[in-house]
């Protein structure tokens, strides 16, 4: 079955719209703190409960795509995003924000769905191009959800945002049962038998725990950045509000817009080259970040370099796992992806760690250091 331009393009959209659900709380912290009553370090763990329930909700539900028709999942996914978020929106307290932040990850797996059904029905010689593609709609909405929730927020309020959400993700589930091709499943394993699977193909596949690792690691550093963003344009010589942090997420558009030459890099030099390419680019945003985040124009160049860099290695370490076990796609993409929103989580929790104790600097040593973890791995195994 090949895939048809439309469908990748659905896709996609897909992607955006869903991955959204997990990014829009970024820029609104500071609201959210206000508008409870709490002081911002209280909250500025939320992104890293979200991303824990992603984590989960990957462990427990991707593998069902090996089991399962795609479509159907994909859909059912879309319809239990829409309660997570409105318990956002109604949400009256920290912990009631903290659990439905969690329920919001858990349910957003849509991409993870959706990223190994375009790999089956992309044929080898396009996986590259098809899989870049659609990876660049979902980068496209983690960046511009933050540019939508800021100007939404100073509109009508952080809860507006998550209404809007729910009724986004209700509209797409529609969308998508009449517009998904029908699959059926690769693989006949029971429930039991796909997670004790997992251990195995972790145990048995280098190369899948090598992509694992530094993807964790490059999302952790992004993850640092963008989980203390609005706390840093609060404080001199910024002073802006959820507005502005949100605005960064066109400048981050550099990345989305580089993920469909990252795949075809890929399929002409190999996903090692890009890999490490990418490692050095996002090791790189950091330098800039310290030795220029005073200004804004350091700002904007750390923020494209960044994005250019997690976005490319990504494209390449999900290019690499789908062409392992083709049967196995889900499967391979919840090792990477739970290993990958880990490491966001991490980082999520190092940045604002960092922030508490040391500011800007402690920041940015956070995520110059999981840059450098992420390429010892990739020489370790080169």
């Amino acid at each position: 079955m090949a895939i048809e331009r439309r469908t990748v393009q659905v896709m996609s959209i897909a992607c955006a719209v869903s991955v959204a659900n997990i990014y829009y709380c970024q820029p609104l912290l500071s609201s959210i703190a206000q508008s409870l009553g709490i002081p911002g370090d209280r909250v500025a763990f939320l992104p890293m409960y979200t991303q824990a329930g992603t984590a989960l909700g990957m462990l427990s539900f991707v593998p069902l795509g090996d089991m399962f028709p795609r479509r159907m999942l994909i859909v059912t996914m879309c319809v239990a995003t829409v309660f997570a978020t409105m318990l956002m929106a109604l949400a009256p307290t920290l912990a009631v924000v903290a659990v439905a932040g969690f329920l919001t990850g858990l349910a957003t797996i849509v991409p993870h769905l959706v990223l190994p059904f375009a790999a089956k029905l992309a044929p080898d010689r396009e996986r590259g191009r098809v899989v870049g593609k659609v990876l660049g709609g979902l980068l496209a909405g983690i960046l511009l959800a933050r540019v939508v929730s800021g100007y939404v927020s100073d509109a009508l309020g952080w809860r507006a945002m998550y209404w809007i959400a729910a009724a986004l993700m209700l509209c797409l589930a529609a969308v998508l049962r009449y517009t998904l091709p029908y699959d059926e499943p690769d693989g006949h394993l029971h429930y039991a038998e796909l997670l004790r699977s997992l251990a195995r193909l972790v145990a048995t596949q280098p190369l899948l725990r090598e992509a694992a690792l530094i993807g964790g690691m490059l999302f952790g550093a992004f993850s640092s950045f963008w989980a203390t963003l609005i706390f840093r344009l609060g404080t001199p010589p910024y002073h802006f509000g959820a507005r502005a942090a949100g605005l960064f997420g066109i400048v981050g558009l550099a990345g989305a817009l580089i993920a469909p030459a990252a795949g075809r890099l890929t399929d002409k030099r190999g996903p090692k080259f890009t890999v490490t390419l990418a490692i050095l680019t996002t090791i790189a945003s950091w330098i800039v970040f310290f030795a220029a985040g005073r200004w804004l124009a350091g700002l904007i160049a750390g923020v494209v370099l960044l994005d250019l860099g997690v976005q490319a290695g990504h494209v390449a370490n999900q290019t690499r796992i789908y062409a392992l076990i083709p049967e196995a796609r889900s499967r391979l993409n919840t090792v990477y992806m739970v290993a990958y929103f880990l490491g966001g989580a991490l980082g999520s929790a190092l940045g604002a760690w960092g922030w508490a104790h040391w500011g800007w600097t402690g920041v940015c040593v956070a995520g110059a250091a999981q840059g450098a973890l992420a390429l010892i791995v990739g020489l370790r195994n080169r």
